[in-house]
């Protein structure tokens, strides 16, 4: 897969991916269909494993070539010692966690580095559709109030008061819409946030 392939089927994991080092050791906790691993060891020569619970995900993940664990998130990540990887990917399923605070220090804990993405509540649309008195439905919010899988609604303000809490170093922190970078009013206009995450030394 190469990087216009990614890039037109998915802007935003384009863009993260060039938070990911040449031959980086990676881990991709929920990792879907495995389109961003694959992108990665075709055209970045890294390594690495992807997580996935979902039955038809994992089978994907695997026709195109990418080694994966299917298990589920929500028991942790205790198979992989301490900076197991140089970066761990945790990008839009974070929201889908019941337990969002254990998985964090885990995934920061196998992890060098973190690249955590998850859909921005306070998004304008969202707003919008609150004002209304209605739940949100856009691109990065796509189900319905009775059949999404996201159990966890956060803005890209709440997230970094989490990181801090944690006693996490947020590296970087953008917000995407369409896969672009917003700079003005990015927890209003930003439709997808992208936190890039370590440990703070002591």
């Amino acid at each position: 897969m190469t990087f216009d392939d990614l890039s037109s089927a998915r802007p935003d994991l384009a863009f993260i991916a060039h938070w990911v080092g040449q031959g980086a050791h990676v881990l991709d906790v929920g990792c879907g269909d495995g389109v961003m691993m694959d992108y990665l060891q075709s055209d970045k020569r890294c390594s690495g494993y992807g997580i996935e619970i979902a039955d038809d995900e994992v089978l994907e993940s695997t026709r195109r070539g990418v080694q994966v664990i299917q298990q589920d998130m929500e028991n942790g990540l205790g198979l992989f010692g301490d900076n197991s990887f140089d970066t761990v990917l945790c990008l839009s399923s974070l929201q889908m966690m019941k337990h969002v605070e254990p998985l964090l220090r885990d995934i920061v804990r196998v992890g060098k580095e973190a690249i955590v993405s998850f859909p921005n509540f306070a998004y304008w649309p969202h707003r919008v559709a609150l004002l209304k008195g209605r739940m949100p439905v856009s691109e990065s919010l796509p189900y319905e109030w009775y059949d999404t899988p996201n159990v966890r609604c956060a803005t890209i303000s709440d997230f970094r008061e989490l990181a801090e809490e944690l006693g996490l170093e947020v590296m970087e922190c953008v917000a995407l819409a369409e896969g672009k970078i917003v700079t003005v009013l990015p927890n209003l206009r930003g439709e997808l946030a992208v936190f890039r995450l370590r440990k703070k030394a002591h």
